[in-house]
């Protein structure tokens, strides 16, 4: 048994930065669990060398249940210190202002737009911020709303750099009418873009390296890796601590502050259950002692479905130095409501769907829905904290999802005829001819649809009332004292966008929430965030050091 003042559970985002930020205060204790490893694999630090981490040691490797007429799909999220931070391809983007704002609409007061803006800011160092006048003109990098202090460098791909598909891909896009901005986070968040990826010198920057690894040599900060949580303890509506493995040895750690679980849109809702809090019935039906009867909690999985079309040059390509990417276009389809509900983006590597061959030196060009009506869920399959759980994305479930990746193929289809592709003489290979008609297109999403990786929403934000909901405005579990969750599972509405930039923000609210600060009256000055000092690699005056 060892005893601190708050156990955070889950290395992820998240975790690195709730760690970091609660042991600022030299007279604060945390532990931070890790079920993966501590050390960064060499891949995770190459932004070209991600796809290699799809199914390594860093990886969870969950697979879903059937999705459509795919079967099931791979699953993958980050096991190491970073989360999926280290392990994902680096795009750094929020979501529409109007996503947040729909947050606090139903039910989670405190974090609409304005207020998250600060903790935004707080998180990124954004290179060549302009001048806020011309920002507003063409939809730039407004330093008004974007941050240079934070620790987590991000950059666009520089002009010079960018990989002649996805040139082409923007090119044509604009060419067909679709709105371009220079900020997809900033004042326009619609259109084609180059949008920042945390990469600095040539190197990813996880949140391990921003926030965690310059924090590790406090003496008030514990990091355990290779444990994995196995339950947490309640007892009489209040949490005390975790049990976790270590060498398949049970240990106990001890919180008389706070519990804080950030494992996770799958692993938190997961350990959750394993401790009785969820859904009654079900948790019984397993043999498990309810603590809480919280039926919210695993549902509301939602994620970014996507669906390809492969093409072969007749020219060789060169590789993508950054994250086969590079570019994105949050476009809207003719079933979008306040916010843009598609991403369009190239993979610039040989890529096809499961079943199907890749053309060499191919590259795909992708739609996804980021404003899916879909809803699934995580259930646990066992008791036992060791066996995966059931994960069902629900994809394709409500139909409108299917008609905007049936609208995002045309528009990708129609971009791959214009004159900046067929100067690479461009040709598609898949779907080809099986799929000219809008039959035959809908038939092709439904057998090769596959996840962006992108789930949240397990255990939503809501009020108490709300059937669905586990946590309250502070993160706190409904009906269990001294426990709260902060991760991408919290949130109501999915983010349309990658969510990693989001998840940075909410822990860093987070914190000032489990601190008790509330910096609302400092919205418009994040270096003046209500407490002393930095995480990562700023100092106290909030200059950058990386």
């Amino acid at each position: 048994m060892t005893e601190h003042d708050f156990v955070v559970v889950g290395g992820g985002t998240a975790g690195c930065v709730l760690s970091a930020r609660l042991a600022e205060d030299p007279g604060t204790r945390v532990l931070l669990l890790e079920a993966g490893g501590s050390e960064p694999l060499p891949a995770m630090t190459a932004p070209d060398a991600w796809p290699e981490l799809i199914g390594s040691t860093a990886d969870w490797a969950d697979v879903t249940t059937a999705q459509a007429d795919a079967g099931p799909l791979p699953y993958p999220r980050g096991r190491v210190l970073g989360g999926s931070g280290a392990i994902n391809a680096m795009a750094h983007l929020r979501a529409h202002r109007a996503v947040y704002d729909a947050w606090a609409a139903a039910g989670a007061a405190g974090w609409g737009y304005e207020e998250l803006l600060p903790y935004f800011k707080r998180t990124e160092h954004a290179e060549n911020t302009g001048h806020a006048g011309d920002a507003r003109h063409d939809g730039g990098r407004d330093p008004a709303l974007r941050g240079i202090h934070g620790p987590v460098r991000v950059a666009p791909v520089p002009e010079g750099s960018r990989h002649p598909v996805a040139s082409a891909l923007a090119e044509a896009l604009r060419a067909a009418g679709h709105p371009a901005t220079g900020d997809l986070s900033g004042r326009r968040q619609d259109g084609v873009a180059w949008p920042d990826l945390a990469v600095a010198d040539g190197h990813r920057v996880s949140p391990a390296d921003a926030y965690l690894r310059p924090a590790m040599n406090r003496p008030n900060l514990t990091v355990q890796a290779d444990c994995l949580a196995t339950r947490l303890h309640i007892r009489h509506g209040r949490c005390t601590g975790v049990t976790y493995l270590r060498d398949g040895t049970p240990r106990e750690a001890h919180a008389s502050g706070e519990v804080i679980v950030c494992a996770g849109a799958i692993g938190s809702p997961q350990l959750l259950m394993l401790s009785g809090v969820g859904p009654a019935g079900q948790l019984r039906a397993l043999g498990i002692d309810v603590a809480a009867d919280l039926p919210g909690t695993g549902t509301n999985l939602q994620d970014h479905p996507m669906a390809m079309a492969c093409y072969a040059p007749a020219v060789t390509l060169p590789p993508s130095r950054y994250n086969h990417g590079e570019m994105y276009a949050a476009l809207r389809s003719p079933m979008a409501g306040a916010w843009p509900d598609l991403h369009l983006f190239p993979i610039l590597l040989p890529l096809a769907p499961p079943g199907h061959t890749a053309p060499a030196g191919g590259f795909a060009l992708v739609a996804s829905v980021v404003a899916p009506d879909s809803r699934g869920s995580v259930r646990l399959a066992s008791p036992d904290p060791r066996a995966a759980p059931l994960i069902d994305p629900g994809f394709l479930r409500e139909p409108g999802d299917i008609s905007r990746l049936e609208a995002g193929l045309t528009m990708i289809r129609q971009a791959a005829a214009h004159s900046a592709f067929t100067r690479l003489g461009v040709t598609e290979a898949l779907p080809g001819s099986v799929a000219r008609d809008g039959s035959g297109l809908r038939a092709w999403i439904r057998r090769t649809v596959s996840s962006y990786y992108h789930p949240a929403g397990t255990c939503r934000i809501g009020p108490g009332q709300h059937q669905d909901a586990v946590l309250d405005p502070e993160l706190r579990v409904h009906g269990i004292t001294g426990l709260r969750v902060a991760d991408a599972s919290v949130v109501p509405v999915i983010p349309n966008a990658h969510p990693n930039a989001t998840v940075l923000a909410i822990a860093e609210r987070a914190a000032d929430l489990i601190r008790g600060l509330h910096p609302a009256g400092n919205a418009g000055n994040p270096d003046n965030p209500g407490h002393a000092g930095h995480a990562g690699h700023a100092d106290p005056e909030g200059r950058s050091r990386q």
